[in-house]
């Protein structure tokens, strides 16, 4: 059945993965069940439900991205999304995957594992606290779920290299989140380029993506510690 719903959502969407993505999706699938009795992953569960407001809603990001060849990273991934789940539908992208829980990561990495991707970036940190070499250096930020977008930006922007995008997924009422987050946006560096809402295929489900561009780099200073982006949002 989740190989049906995806190939049937894909062509929805007007996406074309490769040969190997619906059997990688039925691993990926299979493994999240199997750990998330024991590790507290996700709430979606279920073949119908994981392939549509996981998988396919993940998907809904390449209808405005180009991922062949760049590099990309997942800020608090948590289960993988939708890092991991763009991964799978587009294998040639160079790809990081980040969160603050060690267990989350140590699952991670045995998924990747389980899917034949050894070029995949597990790593075990928070956002602000990212490796050096990680700043200005992606051509795309992703982030899914996380925090509000005030915050969400000092953490993404500040990692992406100048012309490439933070994007930031969000549900239908982003108006509120976007307003208070433009000023920040525009001290770290960014613009906001573009608001897109999808429907994930076969549902009433509405979702946005919120595309923020680079346009120069981020003042040094940013990001800050994480008390003090919760305490004073720019």
């Amino acid at each position: 059945m989740l190989e049906t719903i995806l190939a049937d959502g894909f062509g929805k969407l007007g996406i074309n993965p490769d040969a190997e993505a619906l059997p990688r999706y039925h691993i990926y699938y299979e493994y999240l069940e199997e750990i998330n009795k024991v590790m507290n992953l996700t709430a979606i569960s279920g073949e119908e439900d994981v392939a549509r407001l996981h998988f396919l809603d993940c998907a809904a990001v390449l209808t405005e991205a180009d991922l062949k060849g760049k590099r990309a990273v997942d800020v608090g991934t948590g289960a993988g999304f939708p890092g991991l789940a763009l991964k799978i539908a587009c294998p040639e992208m160079k790809l990081t995957l980040l969160d603050s829980l060690d267990k989350r990561i140590n699952f991670l990495k045995d998924t990747c594992a389980k899917l034949g991707f050894s070029d995949v970036e597990c790593i075990h940190a928070r956002a602000e606290e990212a490796p050096k070499e990680y700043r200005e250096s992606f051509d795309f930020a992703f982030s899914r779920a996380v925090a509000r977008l005030n915050l969400l930006s000092e953490l993404c922007l500040p990692m992406v290299k100048t012309g490439g995008a933070f994007i930031a997924m969000k549900g239908p009422d982003f108006e509120e989140e976007l307003n208070e987050a433009k000023k920040g946006i525009a001290l770290l560096g960014g613009k906001v380029e573009k608001c897109v809402s999808y429907t994930i295929p076969d549902t009433d489900i509405t979702h946005s993506l919120i595309i923020i561009r680079k346009l120069k780099p981020t003042p040094p200073k940013y990001p800050r510690r994480w008390a003090q982006i919760k305490k004073q949002p720019l």
